[in-house]
């Protein structure tokens, strides 16, 4: 019987991992490969902040998973994991209900040779009072899309005339990547509505208030890219308020611990990261505060020799510091490539490599309006980028997910078919 590799988690890193081994393992017949997901459709994460605003429309940028494991000779199988024996070296998986509650597919069971966690994190909002109920979160397609759809009702409702007034005040908290290019994208959203007739708020009447409970924005990078973004928000009109901490959230707005109110309709949570709550203590795995899985440098579980991590769920020591590995974009990719010659060496009983994180520099878009970050490299070295050539590296991280996923002439047909939709779709999803 070939070897059975499941790889529970559809986002970036686990889907490029499986279509790396299903072209190479998959296809030659040495192992059989299936990939677990919730969904039927995958979209890159850190593009769901311009799924929220209408920037991208999330049915024309989707991958199906069915499809890419046709291509791809891999296997996919819908479902969310519930649970795990290790004795008997399986995985369960829930009930598959429809929206009405009825069940399309029972709960079952997967057998596995050889598991790879990859099921992300979701938004940590640490128990603030009034969070979970008032705040949307951008950790999925569907709650992007929500806050898509409550945006969209206040400019129809102002545009016909029904609105008690004509503005809107929006609360991002988190001053992270997502939460800057959020308050960025809504600025650029509101030029677009009203140019296309949306005019009952005006783009001057967007109120946008960022709230950031550390003393900077974008805390994780240094203060050269830091510096310029928060003074880029400040000219374009964002309110930014650092060292601000939630403590309350309200249908009103939100209280900050300092005891500043501050008045949203919209309150979108951007701050902090959590690994999904299933994973604390899944069959005895190791398991941090966050509900990360422990993993050692080979990104093997600290328990279990035969289940991998890696990427937002994982906890990845870095060798000569006292962090774990980044939760990045960047991160995943690099622990998943680094993953398909694991699993192939472990095939062959060779010695499995160890991951050592590599930063090759950060990029923040702040829609059209600018673009800043660092590229760091050997060839490189450290360089600054602002403005024009920031914004297409920044493009180019996408289209390189592209190529890994379609490969480069696919990838080619699909930037040709994005600019020829440029000319006959509106710039921006207005339903």
């Amino acid at each position: 019987m070939s070897h059975r590799i499941v790889i529970v988690g559809g986002g970036a890193g686990g889907l490029e991992l499986a279509t790396r081994l299903g072209r190479t393992l998959g296809k030659r017949g040495r192992a059989r490969i299936t990939l677990v997901d919730a969904n039927l459709t995958h979209i890159w994460k850190p593009l769901l902040h311009e799924v929220a605003t209408g920037s991208l429309n999330s049915s024309a940028d989707e991958l199906n998973y069915v499809a890419q494991a046709k291509w791809n000779h891999f296997e996919f199988q819908m479902g969310r994991m519930a649970g795990l024996d290790r004795a008997n070296k399986c995985i369960r998986l829930e009930a598959t209900r429809d929206e009405f509650g009825v069940e399309l597919v029972p709960s079952r069971s997967l057998s596995y040779d050889t598991l790879v966690i990859a099921v992300g994190s979701t938004t940590n909002d640490f128990g603030t009072l009034g969070a979970a109920e008032h705040c949307i979160f951008l950790d999925t397609r569907e709650q992007a899309e929500r806050f898509h759809r409550q945006l969209l009702s206040h400019y129809m409702k102002a545009h016909a005339g029904e609105g008690a007034s004509s503005d809107i005040s929006m609360a991002i908290v988190g001053a992270g990547a997502t939460g800057v290019e959020l308050a960025a994208e809504l600025l650029h959203a509101a030029k677009e509505l009203a140019a296309y007739g949306l005019d009952g708020i005006k783009p001057e009447d967007v109120k946008i208030t960022l709230i950031e409970a550390g003393p900077k924005v974008l805390p994780a990078l240094p203060e050269r890219i830091s510096q310029p973004v928060h003074q880029t928000l400040l000219n374009l009109g964002v309110t930014v308020l650092t060292g601000a901490a939630v403590s309350e959230v309200t249908a009103e707005g939100l209280q900050t611990k300092q005891g500043q109110f501050v008045p949203a309709s919209l309150k979108v949570w951007a701050a902090g990261i959590k690994a999904p709550a299933f994973l604390h203590e899944l069959d005895g795995l190791e398991t941090n505060r966050i509900n990360q899985l422990v993993v050692h440098p080979t990104l093997q579980s600290t328990r279990d020799d035969n289940i991998f991590a890696f990427g937002d769920c994982a906890a990845c020591p870095q060798p000569d510091c006292d962090r774990n590995v980044p939760p990045r974009a960047q991160a995943a990719h690099q622990q998943a490539s680094m993953l398909a010659r694991s699993i192939r060496n472990r095939l062959e009983g060779k010695t499995l490599p160890t991951y050592r994180y590599k930063d090759y520099g950060s990029l923040i878009s702040l829609s059209s309006f600018s673009a800043v970050g660092n590229l760091m490299g050997n060839l490189t070295g450290n360089v600054m980028l602002e403005g024009w050539l920031a914004r297409m590296f920044y493009i180019s991280l996408y289209r390189m997910h592209q190529i890994a996923l379609y490969g480069v002439p696919r990838t080619l047909l699909m930037m040709l078919g994005d600019k020829l939709s440029r000319t006959t779709e509106p710039r921006l999803k207005l339903h």
